[in-house]
C-alpha cells in the first residue's frame, strides 16, 4: 500500500488556529454510536466516537467549514467528498477498531492529526501511523484501514479528508 507521511504539515500559525477551533469548549461534536458504517459494534460501551462533519453529500455542513477550507489547496484537492473531525475518547486499554474503507471507489485521503497520543491509524498492510500533532497521512481510503482509541490523553483528535 502506498502512503506518505508529512510531519509539520502546516505552518505553526495555521495549525494553531485549527487546534484552537478543534479544542474549543464551544466547538460542537456529535455522538456516533458506531465507529464506521460497515461494522455495527458488539460492545457499544467502548466503541463510539464523536464527530463534527464539516462537509458531506456535496454541501457545507458546518459554520466552521470556511476555517478549514484552505486545507483543500494544501492537499491539491480538485473535488471534495467529505471532511470530518473525529474525536476518539480515551479508553482504559487501547481499542483497535474494526477495519473499514471510507468509500468503495478509488479516491484520495488525508488524515491530519491534532494531538500527540498513543493512538494510531493502521493501514491495510499492517503499517501503523502514530498520532503526532501536525502530522499528515496521505493514503488510499478505499482500502481497508483501522483507527484506534488512545489511553494517555483525554481523547484522540484528527481530521479526515476524502477527495479527488
Amino acid at each position: 500500500m502506498e502512503y506518505k507521511v508529512i510531519d509539520n504539515f502546516l505552518e505553526k500559525e495555521k495549525f494553531d488556529s485549527l487546534t484552537n477551533i478543534v479544542f474549543s469548549e464551544y466547538f460542537p461534536y456529535y455522538f456516533q454510536e458506531n465507529i464506521n458504517d460497515l461494522y455495527i459494534n458488539a460492545d457499544k460501551d467502548n466503541h463510539f466516537y464523536l464527530t463534527h462533519i464539516l462537509y458531506n453529500h456535496n454541501k457545507n455542513n458546518s459554520s466552521s467549514f470556511d476555517n478549514f477550507y484552505f486545507l483543500l489547496d494544501k492537499i491539491n484537492a480538485k473535488s471534495l467528498i467529505r471532511m470530518k473531525i473525529n474525536c476518539y475518547p480515551k479508553t482504559h486499554k487501547l481499542e483497535i477498531h474494526k477495519s473499514h474503507l471510507d468509500y468503495d471507489f478509488k479516491h484520495k485521503g488525508c488524515i491530519l492529526y491534532f494531538n500527540d497520543c498513543d493512538g494510531y491509524t493502521i493501514l491495510e498492510d499492517g503499517t501503523k501511523i502514530e498520532s503526532v500533532a501536525n502530522r499528515a497521512l496521505f493514503f488510499d481510503p478505499s482500502l481497508m484501514h483501522s483507527s484506534t482509541s488512545c489511553t494517555n490523553k483525554k481523547a484522540r483528535f484528527n481530521i479526515n479528508i476524502n477527495y479527488f
